[in-house]
């Protein structure tokens, strides 16, 4: 019993330790999550997005493609900023709610005609009249930039640019954005200067004659270091001013929305001031810390409507416009900038602007909240970490492995269906780290320990049992009571007859060789037909039958046996003569009846075996083959469990002994013998 407790309670205590440990090293983290813990929770992330499938988007924002088609009818990138203007008139007039420009212009057009005027201003004045010099130099149509600034002020343009997060020594300080948008800060005690927004450090902004547009933002997609975009800036924060992205202001200009409320989290006290979200109107979108905002991914490329831009310069309004909102960005080759997301590897930027528009109109972007993952984190570790456990401490490796794997895909379902599908992102990376573990901890410590049970086992039985036993019981150990327990057994006690005087004849070398021989026979015939030896008692041999083997014909394989040691007895008998050692004869005494059969002993030397009256009812009657003459005798309730397997001849009715009651004796013989005098066959029943 104390080694089937020592077995199972090892595994057990080493788990839970690894489970508190598993707490502090979490605590440890405090509120920064490691990079490897992270990159691996938006791997998961990505699996449920992609089991999650395409879902529907808005319908409300469409995409203006300067595509390859495009290109192959008005020429390679840039355009002249007069079909750019055209293209703009066309948006406006097909009734766009608003346009959002995911294209940065930093330079002058070097395709106007102003420009190449200037150069040949002396020649002109030479040639042309005066007034018709200076109307041509004064007309607004020669500069394609004015033009293009015109267009863009006849409706809600928001110009994009670019941010330069890194220090490259080109800032300008008069380069400076001016979105239209108004900015408060909740709660008022917070302050610009101490957001933790994604700072920049300069702006690569659109020329003065592109000012005339209702906005602008900045059109940065970030991603993390495996190169997936997973979340955004709607903000960023340059010289201590936070700015919005092109995506944001595409949609607030659209909803006639003018003021943008960020709302800090004072919870948490460090240096910057953490960003809870933002909200326009009645609609809050929660962020992250840094002001990003999880993208909702709709699918894979092309799940927002494109229509080239070839298509809207024809002149005619384009119905797939009509009170949208409406980004231009480029699809062709070269010109695009490709970003991986959870469903596509390489997805143009200009389609990431448009999910993050869809997420603003439908208000349903995912939301991290880092107190409620650490909450969830400590559960799993502590609840679910002791019941996993359990289960692999009190089960088979290969059981525990199985049961483990539903335990994770529980995990992982209930994280899915509770959290993902409602658009909640909670990490349990932590928590699977911990469980994978402690699921190979336990397993090695199990295995270790079934191991030595299964050593013990093999050590302790392999002598007196038949090898396919010990493999029985090796496999399945719950088959073997350590501890005993009341079983209907048969039991074979069997004796040399006159063996004190047969030894005194020989000294101790050939008295050993002697007994070798014989027990070493006699056993592996009981072993053979499934008995277990129980021990040597001198020349005595006690086995039985119906332990730790479940067998019920455990009567007929114990008269079977004892009929196969009588006839094998002939063979002895002529090899001791051969050797020069006298022959001998033995007696056989069988009974079958209720007995304890278990380890009996002290805590430290026990021997696994048979204890009861019947055990000594069974070396009563051995001894009783002296008076009869006879080789073996059972008793009646042996005969009766088996007596359609052997001829059983009566012998008499005697009273053992230490018991009250009279016992009918039999002798068995094998059937088919022609008579109960000679030997038996050696044909097995």
């Amino acid at each position: 019993m104390k080694l089937t407790k020592n077995l199972f309670t090892a595994p057990f205590s080493i788990g839970s330790l690894l489970i508190f440990l598993s707490c502090l090293v979490f605590y440890s983290f405090g509120n920064q999550k490691p990079l490897l813990l992270s990159g691996l929770d938006n791997k998961i992330m990505d699996v449920m997005f992609r089991i999650r499938g395409t879902q529907s988007i808005s319908n409300q924002v469409v995409i203006v493609d300067i595509d390859e088609k495009s290109l192959g009818q008005l020429g390679q990138w840039p355009w002249p900023r007069n079909i750019l203007a055209n293209l703009t008139l066309a948006m406006h007039n097909s009734g766009a709610r608003t346009i959002g420009f995911d294209i940065v212009f930093p330079e002058t057009d070097r395709t106007s005609p102003a420009g190449y005027f200037e150069k040949l201003t002396p020649t002109l004045k030479k040639h042309l009249a005066e007034n018709v010099f200076k109307k041509m130099m004064e007309s607004q149509r020669l500069d394609h930039d004015i033009v293009f600034g015109n267009a863009l002020a006849q409706g809600r343009v928001i110009m994009g640019y670019a941010f330069q997060l890194k220090n490259d020594g080109l800032k300008a300080y008069d380069q400076t954005p001016f979105p239209s948008c108004q900015i408060n800060l909740v709660p008022k005690t917070a302050t610009f200067e101490s957001l933790s927004l994604i700072p920049a450090y300069r702006a690569i902004l659109n020329i003065e004659s592109l000012s005339t547009a209702a906005s602008e933002g900045f059109f940065n997609v970030l991603t993390d270091d495996s190169g997936t975009v997973r979340q955004v800036p709607l903000l960023m924060i340059m010289d201590q001013i936070p700015y919005p992205s092109l995506a944001l202001e595409t949609w607030r200009l659209g909803m006639e929305i003018p003021l943008v409320t960020i709302h800090t989290d004072n919870r948490i006290k460090t240096l910057r001031t953490p960003v809870l979200g933002i909200s326009l109107g009645n609609t809050f979108i929660p962020t992250t810390n840094t002001g990003q905002m999880v993208i909702n991914h709709r699918g894979p490329v092309n799940t927002f409507p494109y229509i080239s831009a070839k298509d809207l310069l024809s002149g005619k309004p384009h119905p797939g416009l009509r009170d949208k909102f409406v980004l231009v960005g480029s699809s062709a080759t070269g010109l695009f900038d490709l970003k991986a997301t959870p469903f596509s590897p390489s997805m143009p930027g200009i389609e990431i602007n448009a999910t993050i528009v869809d997420n603003l109109i439908q208000a349903d972007p995912f939301e991290y909240d880092l107190f409620t993952e650490i909450g969830i984190t400590y559960v799993l570790i502590l609840a679910g970490g002791l019941l996993l456990n359990l289960i692999l401490s009190f089960s088979r490796p290969l059981t525990g492995g199985v049961l483990a794997l539903f335990f994770f895909l529980f995990i992982f379902m209930g994280n899915y269906y509770f959290f993902f599908l409602n658009n909640k992102l909670i990490g349990t990376t932590f928590p699977f780290a911990t469980f994978l573990i402690l699921l190979f901890l336990v397993n090695i410590l199990n295995y270790v320990h079934e191991g030595r049970a299964k050593r013990y086992i093999q050590n302790a039985f392999s002598h007196y049992l038949a090898p396919e036993v010990v493999k029985s019981l090796v496999k399945n150990p719950k088959q073997l009571s350590l501890e005993g327990e009341q079983k209907e057994l048969t039991v074979l006690f069997s004796d040399i007859r006159g063996f004190t005087g047969i030894s005194e004849k020989m000294d101790s070398q050939v008295l050993g060789k002697f007994m070798n021989q014989y027990l070493t026979q006699m056993s592996h015939i009981i072993m053979d037909n499934k008995g277990t030896v129980d021990k040597f008692i001198g020349d005595a041999i006690m086995a039985f039958w119906g332990a730790p083997n479940d067998d019920a014909d455990h009567p007929g394989k114990a008269v079977h046996t004892a009929l196969l040691m009588k006839s094998h007895l002939v063979k002895i008998n002529k090899s001791f003569k051969e050797q020069g050692m006298p022959e001998i004869s033995i007696g056989i005494g069988i009974n079958s009846g209720l007995m304890s059969v278990g380890n009996f002993g002290s805590h430290d030397r026990f021997d696994y075996t048979v204890m009861g009256d019947n055990v000594n009812l069974s070396s009563r009657i051995e001894g009783i083959n002296k008076t009869y003459g006879t080789t073996i005798l059972v008793s009646e309730s042996t005969q009766q469990k088996c007596k359609d397997q052997f001829f059983f001849h009566f012998i008499d009715r005697v009273r053992v002994k230490g018991r009250k009651q009279s016992v009918r004796i039999y002798e068995p013989f094998f059937k088919g013998s022609s008579s109960i005098n000679r030997l038996p066959s050696k044909k097995k029943s």
